[in-house]
């Protein structure tokens, strides 16, 4: 039994700069504390190594599905309404989120909350009731959501590009929120399962940010995420790229705007040129004084927004521009996009836009590390899913030493036509059309 009194068991690691703290249990939960003096906030998450790359062919979308599930009633709080109502009288910012390889849960609120959003969060990931008549009453949520996602063409495409670029023969390529049709199957049995499979504290992470107690911190996460064992947790299979040559989808549908999204196989989270890439993204279509920005929609009004950005897993990546269009002026954009894309391949990035673009990302992130929770977010995915951390000033350190030789290099290992993939919403039949557009 935990006594209060007791010091918690921890191998410490601090980090030398007092940036953070990096801390693991003894049943191997990784914890990071992240102070924030000044602040008057404080931000807890945990995250998971579970995702839908994680999933089988029967099981497609539970994860998500899960992730929902932990809100619907404790033993000590058995209602979702019970859940809400005392996160809700905290003034407490909550909420969840899943991806293809992990899944977070966190909570935001007043410093003085901490110990108690520390327990809540406990709570909800060790005492959920999974009742039966909840499990249905969330699935029928849960199409709800996916129908959403579906008849949303911005959201559409963009769920449609990840499946052509990442294969959905393989679960990389899989909509992390499911399929209907296996949704509709999925057994409460199932989910039970998974928890086993995956939800150990040696597959964790909790990070804590903002203004906190430091002893009362650990004292209050030694209570309510200690007394779990750890377990021997399996890895996803690897990605294998399989793509030879173009590759085009396109969901037909009758619509006045065409929603499209031009992509090529990115990087892994891993690899060198990361770096680059995320300059190079910026330059292309990161803002309003952008590229793509500029010659699709202020030089030529082709649409309303235009957007380019990068998903990075742990094997592969996701490098993509999508936008909204005209229907009429689908080829005209496509065009431009293309261009611009054989423009920053083929001629080098001047100083002065390099710097911008620089300068501009250096900005963004320094506002992010005014939020108690994106510091949460920033530490425990790079422990969760690099296994390292790095500072502020790091990051920065990486951004600043791109050169316009190290944006040549990523644009020509990237931007070719056998690693292209083209997925459209609308209108449309025939994919030789497109395909004579789509020229580098």
């Amino acid at each position: 039994m935990f006594l209060m009194a007791a010091r918690p068991h921890f191998l410490i690691m601090v980090n030398n700069n007092k940036e953070f703290e990096r801390l693991t249990l003894d049943n191997g939960l990784r914890v990071i504390l992240a102070p924030m003096p000044g602040f008057k906030s404080a931000s807890a998450i945990v995250l998971c190594g579970a995702g839908s790359r994680y999933e089988t062919k029967k099981t497609i979308g539970l994860s998500h599905f899960l992730e929902h599930m932990f809100f619907k009633g404790t033993k000590k709080r058995p209602t979702a309404m019970d859940v809400a109502t005392e996160i809700d009288a905290l003034g407490g910012v909550n909420n969840a989120f899943t991806s293809k390889e992990f899944t977070g849960y966190y909570i935001k609120a007043a410093s003085d909350h901490i110990e108690h959003i520390l327990e809540i969060i406990s709570d909800m990931l060790h005492n959920s009731l999974f009742k039966v008549e909840e499990f249905e009453r969330e699935r029928n949520v849960i199409l709800q959501e996916l129908h959403m996602r579906h008849d949303d063409p911005k959201i559409r495409v963009l769920d449609l590009i990840e499946e052509v670029v990442l294969d959905t023969d393989q679960p990389l390529g899989w909509d992390t929120g499911g399929y209907p049709k296996i949704i509709a199957k999925q057994t409460r049995e199932q989910m039970i399962d998974y928890i086993g499979e995956r939800y150990w504290p040696n597959n964790m992470v909790l990070v804590v940010a903002g203004l906190y107690d430091r002893d009362s911190v650990l004292l209050a996460i030694k209570k309510y995420y200690g007394f779990k064992k750890e377990r021997k947790v399996t890895n996803f299979l690897p990605y294998v790229d399989r793509q030879k040559k173009l590759a085009i989808e396109i969901d037909r549908r009758k619509i006045r705007q065409a929603a499209l999204a031009l992509a090529f196989k990115g990087l892994s989270r891993f690899d060198d040129d990361r770096y680059a890439l995320d300059v190079l993204t910026t330059i292309l279509g990161g803002g309003m004084s952008s590229r793509m920005f500029d010659e699709v929609r202020e030089k030529r009004g082709l649409a309303y927004y235009v957007r380019t950005g990068c998903e990075y897993y742990h094997d592969t990546g996701v490098f993509v521009t999508y936008s909204g269009i005209d229907l009429p002026k689908v080829d005209e954009a496509l065009k431009v996009i293309v261009d611009q894309y054989a423009r920053i391949r083929d001629e080098r990035v001047g100083e002065k836009e390099l710097n911008k673009a620089k300068e501009s990302m250096k900005g963004q992130m320094a506002l992010g590390f005014e939020d108690s929770l994106n510091v949460a977010q920033f530490y425990g995915f790079g422990e969760l899913l690099e296994n390292k951390i790095e500072t502020f000033e790091e990051e920065i350190a990486h951004i600043d030493g791109v050169t316009p030789a190290d944006i040549a290099r990523v644009a020509k290992r990237l931007i070719r036509r056998d690693k292209m993939s083209l997925a459209v919403v609308g209108p449309f039949r025939e994919k030789a059309e497109f395909e004579k557009i789509l020229k580098l």
